[in-house]
This record gives C-alpha cells, sequence and structure tokens, in this order.
C-alpha cells in the first residue's frame, strides 16, 4: 500500500491505539512483526499513520496482541473502515489543518462537551460574532481568509442539525457571555441566538456565573469528544499557541474530572436560560 500524502489526526489516532494494543502485550516492533510475519517497517508504518490498514487486519492484529475488548476491537476496524472524504475536505489547504482534524472528530463523536471562559462556543456562534473574532485576529487575517474560516464554522455547526444528532454540552463562564466581540447589539444578538440553540433537544447550556465561590480549578478551555468506547475518547485543550488533541489514558480521566467540577459549579439548565436572558435585556 503507498504511503499517505496527507496524514489525519484521526489516522494517527488509529495507528497510536494499535501500538497500545501492543505495547500492553508486551512487545516490541520487531517481536511482533516476527511473530506475524511481517517486516518491521510494515508495522511500524501502520502505527505511525503513514499507510492505511484494513479493518481485518485491525481484527488480526489485536488478536495477536490478546486483546478481548471486543467493543474496543470493533470500534477500531470500523475507523480503519472509514473511506470516502467528509466535506471538510473541500477545505484542505484553504483553512488550518487543525480546522479540519476538528471537524472530523465532531463529525464522528458519540457525544460533545465544551467548556469556555472567554469566546462564546464555536458551534452556537452567529455569523456576526465569527466576522468579529476572526478579524481580530493576530497576525491580522485577509478578507478572504476570514469569510473562509467563518463559512468553515459555519458548515461545522451543522452537525447540531444532522440526521445523525449529536448530543452537545456546553459549559460557558459568565465571562464568555459579557465579552462584546463587536457591540452591544451583536452581544445581544449572540445571547439570543444561545437561548434558541439551547431550545434543541440535544443541546444543552449551562453557565458559570462570577458570584461562584471557590472555582478556579479548570484554566484552559476545552472540548471533550466521546468515542464509541471511552478508551477512544478525545481532548481537544486550547491555548494561546493553538490546540493539542490529548487522548492518554490519565489525560482523559484528568478532564473527565475536570469537566465533573466545572459542572458542579454552573447553574441548572433552566437557571442558566434565565441568566442568559437577564443578560441579554441588559444589553
Amino acid at each position: 500500500m503507498s504511503a499517505r500524502s496527507v496524514i489525519t489526526a484521526r489516522q494517527e489516532r488509529l495507528g497510536a491505539e494499535l501500538r497500545r494494543l501492543r505495547e500492553r502485550a508486551g512487545l516490541t516492533g520487531r517481536e511482533a512483526a516476527r511473530g506475524m510475519g511481517f517486516a518491521e517497517t510494515r508495522i511500524s508504518a501502520v502505527e505511525g499513520a503513514r499507510v492505511g490498514v484494513s479493518a481485518e487486519r485491525v481484527r488480526y492484529l489485536a488478536s495477536q496482541y490478546a486483546c478481548d475488548n471486543s467493543a474496543l476491537i470493533d470500534a477500531l476496524a470500523a475507523m480503519a473502515d472509514e473511506r470516502g472524504r467528509g466535506w471538510w475536505e473541500e477545505y484542505r489547504g484553504l483553512v488550518p489543518s487543525g480546522y479540519l482534524d476538528l471537524a472530523e472528530l465532531e463529525d464522528r463523536a458519540a457525544y460533545l462537551s465544551t467548556f469556555q471562559t472567554v469566546h462564546v462556543p464555536g458551534l452556537l456562534q452567529t455569523e456576526e460574532q465569527l466576522n468579529a473574532v476572526f478579524s481580530t485576529s493576530v497576525p491580522r487575517l485577509s478578507d478572504d481568509e476570514i469569510e473562509r474560516r467563518v463559512q468553515f464554522r459555519l458548515h461545522r455547526q451543522r452537525i447540531l442539525e444532522a440526521d445523525r444528532t449529536v448530543p452537545y454540552r456546553a459549559l460557558v463562564h459568565e465571562a464568555a457571555l459579557r465579552i462584546k466581540a463587536a457591540d452591544s447589539k451583536a452581544a445581544r444578538r449572540q445571547l439570543l441566538h444561545i437561548l434558541e440553540r439551547s431550545e434543541l433537544p440535544q443541546v444543552t447550556v449551562r453557565v458559570i456565573p462570577f458570584e461562584v465561590d471557590g472555582f478556579a480549578g479548570v484554566v484552559h478551555p476545552l472540548l471533550y469528544a466521546g468515542g464509541p468506547v471511552p478508551q477512544l475518547d478525545t481532548v481537544l485543550v486550547e491555548g494561546q499557541h493553538g490546540g493539542a488533541f490529548l487522548d492518554a489514558e490519565a489525560q482523559l480521566a484528568r478532564y473527565r474530572q475536570a469537566l465533573h467540577q466545572v459542572e458542579q459549579a454552573a447553574l441548572g439548565v433552566i437557571e442558566s436560560r434565565e441568566f442568559i436572558h437577564r443578560l441579554a435585556q441588559s444589553m
């Protein structure tokens, strides 16, 4: 099989999971290759996602690694079987590659949970808000770049109304709701849009108000994407220099706990809607 010219984050994840299965079996790449009659370079290429792997080969590798987690094996085989180009591929070379990886992550997720402290969650932003946010990027983006990024994010938002609806939970700090990316009128329209989106049955919005006591444990905005099995969950942590996809067991456990702490501090669903409504009326 020829080497890939482009490797996506999802393809890397499949390779990484196969490597983890091998390592749990206590085998080096050389030992695994020798035992299965493969070239060691083939094992390395599959685990590095430089070449693809079939669902049948995934199941064979899992059996050789003595993995008896059938749900995980089925999920990995399904990942290997994914074919075709998602809508996001139309934007390859036009927006940062991380945007494409995020769109694919959302598209494949069983559920999505996000925590935001400064920005309104991307899937809940209005086009007006998006234009204001991207217009203040440093370094400044060209008008064409702004338009592409706006349209890309608007396309991502369709997941909330797609045939396969994905449960979406947004935990938003009051600061993110009060920051005016444009002006007061635009901010009010943004808040009303959040209220409208929160009426969708699969969307939950909860607010962490300034007045809550003892809220200092979570500092980074994040997106938690649930996989078909917990081992395939993924966390996207946002930072000053971009986002990082995390999937180590300890990292997943840490951010599950972090989201739980945020939920403990957040207002209930009804109280959050009332809070956003009052804030919108004050603008």
